[in-house]
């Protein structure tokens, strides 16, 4: 499980265009899926931090955060962007920071307020990806929003089990470690 410091590192550009989707707002805004306990899908909104240091979230409490204590599997999707339908997403491994120095160091650049019951986890990066699509290859309606690039990255470290099948990725360019370019068709 790499750090999305590592991550980062490893491929600067990817990095940064999700970082920009998940930012595009201002603070970090998107999608937090956690494992409920009987084992189905949770979604909510959240606010992610992304410094130099990784990716972070304070969570409050509230079931995303038991499901994040219980089961720290977790996928993060940003907020669509009003002017295109480009997407970034991560998932990984969610765990809490108990570092007092780190965690009052994220919170004051963060603005989280210290009476609010929260806790602040850190995200590794197992999977990151980010869809963009061409605007200037946009149909009109109902003939889809061409084709986009999309670029996976997999941390080479993680155990495949864990995550499942690699799915099937049509037209793939070789990148750098754990990297793929993709094209493909919308459906």
């Amino acid at each position: 499980m790499a750090s999305w410091s590592e991550f980062a590192a490893d491929e600067p550009r990817l990095a940064d265009g999700i970082r920009v989707l998940m930012q595009q707002y201002g603070p970090g805004f998107g999608y937090l899926a956690t494992v409920r306990a009987d084992g189905g899908p949770r979604v909510h909104p959240v606010s992610p931090v992304i410094t130099d240091e990784g990716l972070f979230c304070f969570i409050i409490d509230s079931p995303k955060r038991r499901d994040l204590e219980r089961d720290g599997r977790y996928a993060l999707h940003s907020f669509p962007p009003e002017e295109s339908d480009d997407e970034a997403y991560v998932a990984g491994q969610a765990r809490p920071v108990t570092d007092q120095a780190r965690v009052a160091r994220l919170a004051a650049r963060a603005g989280a307020a210290p009476q609010v019951d929260w806790r602040l986890f850190e995200f590794t990066v197992d999977v990151a990806m980010l869809s963009r699509r061409d605007a200037g290859s946009a149909g009109g309606p109902g003939e889809g929003h061409g084709r986009p690039a999309v670029q996976v990255w997999l941390d080479p470290h993680a155990d495949d089990r864990r995550l499942g099948p690699t799915p099937v990725v049509p037209q793939t360019r070789p990148g750098r470690r754990g990297r793929r370019d993709v094209q493909r068709s919308a459906a």
